[in-house]
């Protein structure tokens, strides 16, 4: 009878501290490592930084094919760019130009 309640005794609160610090333990690792912890924010952050490089860089491939265009759309027509881009998409070439013809790349 003795034993049972100095078993009881030391059991029980070893137990609920068990539990408690298991419980503790769960929350914080989510809180440091889980879905919207501490170390996803820098991963975030991270991520942020790449796609504001990658909109840049859209942003001027976009103003170049922008002013491209209005060179070619504009009441003053760049003859030069609209001559080299009907050349391309015809698949013509002039008496004077230099044709230089490559080998076709191995797949």
């Amino acid at each position: 009878m003795v034993v049972h309640r100095r078993l009881r005794a030391i059991l029980f609160p070893l137990c609920l501290y068990s539990v408690s610090g298991a419980a503790g333990g769960y929350f914080v690792w989510h809180a440091v490592n889980g879905e919207r912890g501490l170390k996803t924010q820098d991963e975030y952050q991270l991520k942020i930084a790449g796609l504001e490089t990658q909109l840049r860089g859209l942003q001027e491939d976009r103003a170049l094919w922008r002013h491209r265009i209005e060179l070619i759309n504009g009441a003053i027509i760049d003859r030069d760019l609209l001559d080299e881009e009907t050349r391309s998409s015809l698949g013509r070439a002039d008496k004077n130009d230099l044709i230089v013809l490559l080998p076709k790349a191995a797949e």
